[in-house]
């Protein structure tokens, strides 16, 4: 059996493996280039079509051709806070000029793992011998170097694999021997000739999927790399008893969604080969007998044991971090696969890392020595980016990090976002103390400044003097761990001082002078978010959970205007208990509509500040639509609320949808001003109201472009309509 390239093509491979196992056609060799190595090798290694077609029309291999990792194993404790960065470059600096064009589109994390445990664990048991597979197995790819094609028939076969589907920018490039091997495809995509070479059967069964090419779109980036770099193959039969079966199957290269239609077709076409195969091969497959042979391949290697492990690193010193992360060295005992799996994934997503890949060999005592191959990630990167809106709250990011890796995982990150409505600076150390059970541990700064009423509409156009303008300073050391894969919990000191600029009425002259209130205290918090969302911002699939509890003690200061009722100055002892809880989980996901649901509630034990702005601004606000971040409005404001909303998302085509997201609100007490000036809480379950937002996002591979219309009810102008490009995130706030 010889298996063309051909990208998701090549998975009509497995149709044309199923029909011939059902007409019990006997396959005794295997070769394959690209895609066709893929297939062939599973096949070689006992998993059956049937199994495989159900493998590669699964969720986890859409992801996994994707580059995303699942959320199960995603660690979101090394996940940096999520930012409004949307472009990011990573360098050196002696090779700043070096880094233009990224080796890869798709970080193969989970795709390497999983040919890992596939492929590595089996072929590792047979002595990494090919020809000692259920089926006797080559696999072709290419020396881009030597300008060669290359046969193997030993080694490590994921590796192997790997290499051989390497496609172009796609995928990265890995070394075996310390060559560097790209897509079998390239030189040789339908490797007749080493079947006849190799093993020189009695009749040669053919998948080809690669001849059939149209000419490219010259918009077509993918299709004209393909022409380009792809060498002339011979796809003539080398001997005069075989037949070549081509499915038509016109799809791209990675349109690995269709992956159930290129199946189909692959079996189709197979099935008007059957007879012809019937004539002269008059051999057939014993199908119980091969059932058997499969459930005892299935046993090699099933629950693996590693004993050892050596980490490579691709260039400069060996880091002992990664040692300490994958393998408990004083306690000198085995792991099993699943706990091999946890910690190469946390160890992965660390982001001092930028490559990881693990071979494995078996020893004399049954157990496996596992070989990982590392690159660090380059030290330096910078986030551009930012909010970009018809309205008055532009803002710009601009993110600087510097990694290290050796006893720790060291990263000093620096950030700012700059406008007339927003701005912050942040500075932050952080140390990654390496263990099978790791902890982070991280001191801040942070400087944020709001002004709410600006009217200007672009970054630099002079506006009045401002109504209400909030200014916070704080820093702290927090501790963050790991509670399940993509759950972490975050232990948080923090000193503050807040000040804030207001007027007490809409009518000042700018010879006023507002009133301040100052806020100087600490408090200790700690937090537990567990975050599968598929998305930064604007989700359609997944589930989101944070509770956090924090404790405040702070004085404060409030010295009055001109504006102001009262002529004193007021010091107050402030102490106060406060909880968050939120949730966003999308039950229901279809090809055209996603559903989910959005609950967040608020409790929090404030006593009443010195006036009413001054308490109004102190209270936690409603931010489950990210647009209300830039809202100043008293409706949604309270110590104590709940909001529940529902979030519906439409796909239009790939990247863009369709999205309303509807909240109803309900406060459990509002704050009440009186004619004298003097404040109060409400009688319990006043002043309800909801709220809705209708968007057009187009998902970019930057960031996403919104039409949006958000509706608030209580407000004299309750339709806001704006056209916005970028992600609505700013820093944390210092109390609320």
């Amino acid at each position: 059996m010889v298996l063309s390239g051909g990208g998701a093509a090549g998975l009509s491979h497995i149709g044309v493996l199923k029909a011939l196992e059902e007409s019990e056609i006997p396959i005794d060799y295997i070769c394959g280039s690209s895609a066709g190595g893929l297939v062939g090798s599973l096949y070689a290694l006992g998993m059956s079509p049937k199994a495989m077609e159900r493998l590669v029309t699964s969720p986890a291999f859409q992801r996994m051709v994707r580059g995303e990792v699942p959320a199960n194993n995603r660690y979101l404790y090394r996940e940096s806070d999520p930012d409004a960065g949307m472009i990011s470059l990573a360098f050196r600096l002696d090779s700043i000029l070096k880094n233009s064009i990224p080796m890869n589109f798709i970080r193969p994390t989970y795709l390497d793992f999983e040919l890992f445990k596939f492929l590595g664990i089996g072929g590792a048991t047979q002595q990494k011998d090919f020809n000692q597979l259920m089926v006797p197995l080559r696999i072709v790819a290419s020396d881009v170097v030597g300008k060669r094609s290359v046969v193997f028939k030993a080694g490590d076969l994921n590796a192997v694999v790997r290499a051989s589907m390497t496609y172009p920018l796609y995928l990265n490039p890995i070394r075996i021997g310390g060559v560097v091997y790209f897509d079998g495809g390239l030189y040789n995509n339908f490797p007749i000739n080493v079947m006849y070479e190799e093993f020189n059967p009695d009749y040669i069964i053919g998948s080809n999927v690669s001849d059939i090419m149209n000419q490219p779109d010259e918009q077509d980036f993918i299709g004209l790399l393909d022409h380009m770099t792809r060498m002339p193959t011979d796809y003539k039969l080398p001997c005069s008893h075989g037949v070549i079966i081509r499915p038509v199957v016109r799809m791209g290269t990675f349109d690995f969604e269709s992956a159930q239609r290129a199946i189909d077709e692959g079996y189709s076409e197979t099935m008007k080969y059957i007879d012809t195969l019937r004539a002269y091969l008059t051999r057939k497959v014993d199908t119980v007998a091969l059932n058997a042979k499969r459930n005892q391949w299935q046993e090699h290697g099933k629950e693996p044991q590693i004993s050892t492990i050596n980490t490579t690193f691709y260039e400069g010193k060996k880091a002992n971090y990664v040692d300490r992360s994958l393998y408990n060295y004083r306690k000198k005992k085995t792991i099993n696969l699943s706990d091999l799996e946890k910690r190469y994934y946390r160890l992965h997503a660390a982001q001092q890392i930028d490559f990881m890949f693990p071979t494995v060999s078996e020893k004399n005592d049954s157990t496996f020595h596992l070989d990982v191959y590392v690159r660090k990630a380059k030290p330096f990167h910078v986030d551009v980016g930012g909010h970009f809106s018809s309205r008055p709250v532009n803002t710009g990011y601009l993110g600087l990090t510097y990694r290290s890796l050796g006893k720790m995982a060291t990263a000093l990150h620096a950030e700012t976002y700059f406008g007339k409505f927003y701005g912050s600076a942040k500075a932050e150390l952080s140390l990654d103390f390496p263990s099978v059970f790791p902890v982070t541990a991280a001191a801040y700064f942070v400087m944020n400044r709001w002004d709410y009423f600006r009217s200007s509409a672009t970054f630099f156009e002079d506006v009045k003097p401002s109504f209400l303008v909030q200014n916070e300073m704080y820093y702290g050391l927090k501790v963050k761990h790991p509670i399940l894969n993509n759950s972490r919990g975050i232990l948080d000191f923090r000193w503050f001082n807040l000040e804030d600029d207001y007027y007490q009425t809409m009518n000042f002259l700018s010879t006023d002078t507002t009133d301040q209130t100052f806020l100087s205290g600490g408090l200790v918090s700690y937090e537990v978010t567990d975050n599968a969302l598929n998305r930064k911002q604007f989700a359609n699939e997944g589930h989101f959970f944070t509770m956090k509890v924090k404790y405040l003690t702070g004085m404060e200061r409030t010295e009055p205007g001109t504006t102001a009722q009262f002529d004193s100055t007021v010091y107050k002892q402030h102490d106060w208990l406060n909880l968050n809880i939120e949730g966003q989980y999308y039950f229901l996901n279809k090809p055209h509509y996603d559903l989910g649901v959005h609950v967040k509630a608020m409790f929090n034990s404030q006593s009443l500040f010195a006036n009413y702005t001054a308490s109004l601004l102190s209270m936690p606000t409603l931010n489950v639509i990210p647009d209300l971040e830039t809202y100043f409005f008293k409706e949604y404001r309270s110590p104590q609320f709940v909001a529940f909303g529902v979030n519906q998302v439409v796909p239009i085509k790939r990247g863009l949808e369709f999205r309303l997201d509807a909240y109803y609100y309900q406060p459990f007490i509002t704050l009440q001003k009186f004619d004298d000036g003097s404040i109060q809480y409400s009688k319990p379950f006043k002043g309800d109201t909801w709220l809705a937002s209708s968007s057009f996002i187009y998902h970019t591979p930057i960031g996403p472009l919104r039409a949006t219309m958000n509706y608030f009810p209580l407000q004299v102008n309750p339709w806001n309509f704006q056209l916005s490009f970028g992600y609505v995130f700013f820093n944390e706030r210092a109390v609320r």
